[in-house]
């Protein structure tokens, strides 16, 4: 019966998605059936870390992830969990042999959150840029490609350009909230007190740069995973649109969002796109 709570953890971490994400739950659908299960469970895992460190404010956040840790690595090492998204996420990890400095890496960027607030020099904003998006691309190409490790080597750059710029996004788009309720600033010396058109048309650019090296990398995806990273793609591009024509000061007080009309329209493009094969 253990197949069956299996089973169960992974629809948990299907649940997860679907209700912190629409936009990714969405591209985890374009996915062939055969690989969305890891990626909900990959998925889970982060978004479950990345919430004891950014949401649960009564609680003792030091405590709690790395109570999280450790139950991680028990599951390793027992190949069961009764928390069913450790559960899930240890049989991705075993199956796909993600590594585990990668794990290392995502759970020490998300510790720094609880004792760091200002990233102010470029190679800080870089090490948390690696550890809290790269390695979680990483992760995903490691599904992507089967684990197969020559495949891995030759689009390693790119996925990781790929989270970077999912990331920078992220951070320019919930500009006001990371500073004013999280109290925190991760672009190196910007923060809403100082900052102005040019330095967001830096950042801009910046993620744009990110975006056209890691596009390169997504036309040689195996076509079980092209589609659904290409929606991604589609859809932090034209979130990136919104806050380019967007004036810096609007998004220092307000969080810019991708209706769930524009949505529909950019999972159509994406389809035509890939049906005609011009990605």
């Amino acid at each position: 019966m253990k197949s069956l709570f299996d089973a169960v953890s992974f629809k948990c971490s299907k649940l997860v998605t679907k209700n912190y994400s629409t936009s990714f739950s969405l591209a985890v659908k374009m996915l062939s059936p055969s690989i969305r299960d890891a990626i909900y469970s990959i998925y889970g895992f982060v978004r479950f870390a990345d919430e004891i460190v950014d949401s649960f404010h009564d609680y003792e956040k030091e405590y709690l992830i790395e109570d999280f840790e450790k139950e991680y690595y028990k599951a390793m090492e027992l190949g069961i969990s009764l928390n069913p998204i450790l559960n899930s996420f240890q049989h991705t990890v075993k199956e796909y042999n993600i590594t585990d400095d990668l794990v290392q890496a995502f759970l020490k960027s998300m510790k720094m959150d609880l004792i760091k607030s200002n990233y102010q020099t470029q190679a800080e904003y870089i090490d948390y840029i690696y550890g809290s998006a790269d390695v979680v691309g990483l992760m995903c190409l490691k599904v992507f490609v089967s684990g197969k490790e020559h495949k891995y080597e030759q689009l390693k750059n790119e996925a990781m350009r790929l989270g970077s710029a999912f990331q920078k996004v992220n951070f320019l788009r919930d500009l006001k909230d990371d500073n004013t309720i999280l109290n925190r600033t991760y672009f190196p010396g910007v923060n809403l007190n100082n900052f102005n058109e040019d330095s967001k048309n830096q950042i801009i650019k910046e993620i744009e740069e990110d975006f056209q090296i890691a596009y390169q990398g997504i036309v040689k995806l195996p076509i079980e995973a092209k589609f659904g990273v290409y929606t991604a793609y589609i859809y932090y591009k034209k979130l990136l649109k919104k806050l380019k024509n967007t004036p810096y000061y609007e998004i220092g007080n307000s969080r810019i969002r991708v209706s769930n009309y524009t949505k529909a329209g950019l999972l159509a493009q994406s389809f035509v796109t890939y049906k005609l094969k011009l990605v």
